[in-house]
């Protein structure tokens, strides 16, 4: 289980170490042509993109830190860390969604004096570049979020998807903008705003609920009770729990076994119980099982 833990470890920040510097280089480009062509949805997209950077290293950390053995401090592990992570980066997300939306109103309002003009060729030029690119980095992350079964490098995937839709509504606006509509350019500003409002609301909410001891799903739920059911001796499951624990799932239950067997029948029962449900499942990181006495049948 370590050795391929420390594989998904080192896939999950490969991929996130070259999406990283592919975004910085996209940001970069978006950012003087936004500043060069007097848009300011490009220069709002560029933001964004900026954002998907700060993401991504807190992918990295998060990986690092979750990854990292149990020890005395941390019996349980420290998985919850990438969850943490989560936060830190969806308060980033919500208060540079914020900054941008409200940048926008304001140039809208101002628009409203005829102050707004029309952007550069550069920044239609850049949104399309944009559109391939995060759309690129979209696939390249899903494909391995999914190969390696990682729920932060799948959110980190769907943050790329939605800057490539934002990048959609910048060269919207742009377009509109050199077609005669220079209000566009601020409203695609301000609709950008609202898919990284979304965004950190999203992260924020899958976070908690991964700190909270959230149960998992009702059909893994079953698919457990069901391994469990197919072991010998075992006559019912009782008392069934699951938890998250970042990315890990910790599962307690009680089993119900012949109440006439000795000790250590009843303790080998368990311990095949628990390593049917560690083998077959391998987000379980932990299974406690109690053995209940029923009556013979």
């Amino acid at each position: 289980m370590k050795a391929v833990n420390k594989t998904n470890e080192k896939i999950a920040i490969g991929v996130t170490r070259n999406v990283l510097i592919s975004n910085c280089i996209l940001s970069a480009f978006k950012l003087f042509a936004g500043i060069f062509a007097g848009s300011m949805a490009m220069v709002s997209d560029a933001a964004h993109s900026l954002s998907d950077s700060l993401t991504s290293i807190g992918v990295i950390i998060g990986v690092k830190m979750g990854n990292r053995q149990a020890d005395k401090g941390h019996p349980y592990g420290h998985e919850r860390f990438e969850s943490g992570m989560a936060v830190v980066m969806a308060f980033v997300l919500f208060v540079t969604g914020a900054a941008i939306g409200w940048a926008g109103v304001q140039k809208i309002i101002s628009g409203t004096s005829g102050q707004l003009e029309m952007p550069g060729m550069l920044a239609l030029v850049a949104a399309i570049v944009s559109i391939v690119s995060k759309e690129g980095m979209y696939w390249y992350t899903r494909i391995y979020a999914k190969r390696i079964d990682s729920s932060i490098l799948m959110a980190d995937a769907w943050h790329h998807r939605s800057d490539a839709i934002s990048s959609i509504g910048s060269f919207i606006g742009i377009f509109g903008a050199r077609m005669g509509l220079p209000l566009l350019d601020p409203l695609a500003s301000v609709v950008i705003s609202v898919f990284i409002l979304k965004v950190a609301v999203d992260i924020f909410r899958d976070a908690m609920r991964r700190m909270t001891d959230t149960s998992c799903s009702e059909t893994l739920e079953s698919d457990i009770r069901a391994v469990v059911m197919e072991q010998e001796h075992v006559v019912d499951v009782d008392n069934f729990k699951t938890r998250l624990f970042g990315d890990k799932i910790y599962v307690d239950l009680e089993i119900c076994v012949d109440g006439n067997i000795d000790l250590y029948m009843a303790h080998n029962i368990s311990l095949q119980v628990h390593d049917a449900i560690e083998t077959r499942f391998e987000k379980v990181k932990h299974c406690l099982v109690h053995v209940k006495p029923t009556e013979s049948v």
